[in-house]
């Protein structure tokens, strides 16, 4: 097309200012993103083309990239360790949602079977997209209830495949078992995650060392890129969905020392294609047919905002606290992007009506423009409605943790040390046994969980033993010393680094085996004296 380049300038410049106009209010740039689909599909009249496989498939890769960076969080390790919330709870959710909507579908709306089975599924999947990109900028993927809702978004993700084999079987009427659609999917997983897991690896870790080695980081970055488009290609070309293989290749990475450089690196990317899929769907948006059917389609969604709530509420509530189980059952209350493909296939192959497809894809956007308004808020509107307070001392997502930084403590001191932390990268989790302080590091986006640091059981939860370091910033001498016997008892190997604001401290920790002792005081001195030295001196 001769205007694309046009269309696509047209495109980042609306979308641009937007989000610099919602920005001033807080509304997520995902909102933003929308409503440029909608001004360029009705402004440029490209309504025609917003069905289009290519524009469509430069959108998936949008998915495609979060589903990578998300493997890149998600290790075979963490994802043994976090088996229940993805192969239980998730597994749970998403029969019991789509059992439900499908009785209700075919019961009360008197839908036909076909169509009931499809949009019960589909409204069982919730926005990857939208939570996790929220779960990771704020996070909240480290507390409790991230946790349970990223186990139940990586399990409604690999379900996508049995669901599209189902719609496969749906549209062969009858002509192929679907013991043998099972049979060739086995198969074709088998093969493609062997040949990812087994020869992949090797190629990529290679890949990457090479690249790493060359000190060219266009070099790294296009390593990178090629990687995640070979995986998600493999994974197609056998069966599966493009963000599945990139998916197993952010895994695969997660086991290598390069993930934390290739998660910084992919960023950009990874949002820039994110924004083109929700640019995707703003041009899908049937103006005239949504202000006909408002009415209905804000009818249909506060339906399934209300089931699925209580629904994955339920689910949660047998393990989890009231408002850990609360906050991830809201967050996960919308319907997911992956609603988009199912529906597109479904109508394609003639399962589903395409009036009834262009209603529910109408639902499914709502849905996901109303979610960004209210999941940050989500915490406020728990502590409104409840009294119970959230359990921060629940330190199951610490199962997999290694090389990690340990700050015991978020006063000042801990703030700063959180601060420079951050400006070099590295992992770290916050324990203090203040209420306040563990509230505050959450307010502020970190890793916080409460608990007592000299507990032998907290340690435990925390992994010291695999820690890189475990820092030390309180001020209470007895509560200081308490703490280092402990994790000294815990583990002889551990680095530990503590601070000391006078001699007297100092010579009363003097008889334990601490790594690193900072004396306050005379590291003041210290940067007053450098910072003398870099001025320059007056000649009289």
């Amino acid at each position: 097309m001769e205007y694309s380049i046009f269309y696509i300038i047209a495109a980042l410049g609306i979308s641009i200012i937007i989000n610099i106009f919602l920005k001033q209010f807080g509304i997520s740039q995902i909102i933003g993103y929308i409503f440029t689909g909608i001004i360029i599909a009705y402004a440029f009249d490209l309504r025609a083309i917003s069905d289009s496989h290519t524009l469509g498939l430069v959108g998936e890769f949008g998915i495609v990239f979060l589903m990578f960076t998300i493997g890149l969080e998600i290790s075979l390790a963490k994802m043994g360790s976090m088996k229940k919330e993805i192969f239980g709870n998730g597994l749970l959710q998403v029969i019991f949602t789509a059992f439900i909507i499908y009785a209700i579908s075919h019961y009360f709306f008197n839908l036909d079977l076909k169509s009931s089975l499809i949009i019960s599924f589909a409204f069982s999947l919730s926005s990857t997209a939208v939570v996790l990109s929220y779960l990771k900028s704020s996070k909240e993927i480290h507390t409790p209830y991230g946790q349970k809702a990223t186990g139940i978004l990586i399990f409604q993700d690999i379900a996508v495949i049995p669901i599209l084999i189902l719609l496969t079987f749906l549209a062969s009427e009858g002509n192929e078992s679907i013991f043998v659609l099972l049979q060739d999917t086995v198969v074709s997983a088998i093969f493609a995650f062997g040949l990812l897991f087994i020869v992949g690896k090797k190629l990529m870790t290679w890949l990457l060392h090479f690249s790493a080695s060359s000190e060219l980081d266009e070099l790294f970055m296009g390593s990178v890129l090629f990687i995640v488009v070979s995986a998600s290609l493999l994974a197609h070309y056998m069966g599966f969905s493009y963000s599945l293989g990139a998916f197993v290749a952010g895994m695969i990475i997660a086991e290598t020392k390069y993930h934390h450089r290739v998660e910084s690196d992919i960023a950009p990317f990874k949002d820039l294609l994110l924004g083109t899929f929700f640019v995707v769907v703003g041009m899908k948006i049937d103006v005239a047919l949504f202000v006909e059917k408002f009415a209905l389609i804000v009818w249909l969604f506060v339906i399934v905002l209300v089931l699925k709530t209580a629904i994955i509420y339920t689910i949660l509530r047998i393990s989890s606290s009231h408002p850990v189980s609360f906050k991830a059952a809201l967050a996960l209350s919308q319907v997911g992007e992956f609603s988009f493909v199912i529906f597109a296939v479904a109508s394609a192959n003639g399962s589903l009506n395409s009036h009834l497809t262009q209603l529910l894809v109408l639902v499914v956007i709502l849905s996901m423009i109303v979610t960004p308004f209210f999941i940050s808020k989500i915490s406020t509107f728990v502590e409104l409605f409840t009294k119970e307070k959230e359990d921060d001392s629940d330190m199951s997502a610490l199962q997999s943790r290694a090389n990690h930084v340990i700050v015991c403590g978020y006063s000042i001191v801990g703030k700063f040390v959180t601060k420079e932390l951050d400006k070099i990268g590295a992992p770290y989790v916050i324990v203090d046994n203040s209420y306040k302080h563990v509230k505050e590091a959450l307010n502020d986006g970190m890793e916080a969980y409460l608990g007592d640091a000299s507990k032998h059981s907290i340690l435990n939860a925390l992994h010291v033993e695999k820690a890189a370091a475990v820092i030390v910033t309180l001020d209470n001498l007895e509560k200081k010393r308490l703490i280092c016997e402990s994790v000294l008892q815990y583990s002889k190997d551990v680095n530990l680094i503590v601070k000391v604001v006078s001699l007297e401290e100092k010579e009363k920790l003097g008889d334990l085996n601490i790594s690193i002792i900072v004396d306050g005081k005379a590291e003041v001195a210290r940067v007053l004296v450098e910072s003398m030295r870099t001025c320059e001196l007056k000649k009289y």
